[in-house]
């Protein structure tokens, strides 16, 4: 794969959190909380991204991904974009290079891709001219970097430390590019203790996530954590999707207020959404003092704004002349 840095150390792409170190993803945890507002506060405007035009191609349903991307690029001034699959040039036969060479033709500086076919993200970036940048809103089941960084970032703003943090992801981890993600963002920061939580059959391979625990029994897995994840189960990735007992994995492996409290005092509980109520988390918890999923959307904006603005900067020291 092509570098996602410059000579320099500039942040040029962002596919994977894969191979990226410790300062790189501080630097943009850090450059998020300068960006971040809360509800009721006026939204960050700046120019960091003027003159730069923005495509996100999204071939894959998003709704929180797609709007955190477009807020965040408008927010920092960008020309912006948005295709969706129903509406591109794909759908009609056009494959999607020529959707890429036609966009790169009308100057388009940055491609924000979202796919579920594994490669795709790299595949454009190998085919694109040096100067346009490529970031990965998703790929397949294998990885989704601005979510494991958001999710980093609500972290750290409630332990300002990952050491010795007690991190349980729990659900249909097999399937899930966020669990892959934020798993590599916890271990790159230093996270004490990684636990996988799920049944047998949604647990990956013991070839990934290198020094996680594994358990098959959610009471087990949560006992004592400091963070709860947990994770919407993807129907769309399964085949025995149809035989699915929603009710059965409910009581089972879903998260409500009984169990929680086998998890340390001040837990925090996540997830990544959209979530399916009463399959894998109750309302109860999901809207309950411990929760904070709401403040994990508003810091995707703010982790989105900070690549964007990380990833412009690069650019600007790339361009030619006029």
């Amino acid at each position: 794969m092509r570098s996602q840095t410059d000579s320099a150390g500039g942040l040029r792409h962002l596919i994977t959190l894969d191979g990226l170190p410790r300062d790189a993803l501080t630097a943009i945890l850090d450059r998020a909380e300068t960006y971040r507002r809360f509800p009721g506060q006026p939204a960050y405007e700046g120019r960091e991204l003027a003159g730069v035009t923005l495509a996100n191609l999204f071939f894959e349903p998003s709704t929180r991904t797609r709007a955190s991307f477009d807020l965040a690029s408008r927010r920092l001034g960008a020309h912006v974009l948005n295709l969706e699959l129903h509406s591109s040039s794909r759908a009609k036969g056009e494959t999607m290079l020529d959707t890429i060479y036609t966009l790169e033709a009308m100057n388009t500086d940055i491609f924000v891709i979202r796919d579920s076919e594994a490669g795709m993200p790299e595949f454009i970036l190998d085919h694109l001219a040096p100067h346009v940048s490529v970031i990965s809103a998703g790929e397949a089941h294998l990885s989704h970097p601005t979510q494991g960084l958001l999710d980093a970032l609500t972290i750290r703003t409630h332990h300002r430390r990952f050491a010795g943090l007690k991190v349980a992801i729990v659900g249909d981890i097999l399937h899930s590019r966020v669990a892959r993600s934020t798993a590599r963002a916890l271990q790159t920061l230093g996270a004490g203790e990684l636990r996988l939580v799920a049944p047998r059959a949604l647990l990956p391979s013991e070839d990934e996530f290198h020094g996680a625990l594994r358990f098959t029994r959610i009471e087990d897995g949560i006992a004592g954590a400091d963070v709860v994840m947990m994770l919407r189960i993807q129907k769309e990735r399964m085949a025995e999707a149809a035989a699915l007992d929603e009710a059965a994995y409910f009581r089972d492996f879903g998260l409500d207020a009984r169990r929680l409290k086998l998890a340390s005092p001040n837990v925090m509980v996540m997830h990544p959404g959209p979530m399916n109520r009463g399959v894998e988390i109750s309302s109860e918890v999901a809207d309950g003092p411990r929760s904070v999923i709401r403040e994990q959307v508003n810091n995707g904006v703010a982790v989105r704004m900070a690549v964007l603005a990380s990833i412009a900067a690069t650019l600007t020291r790339h361009r030619r002349p006029l």
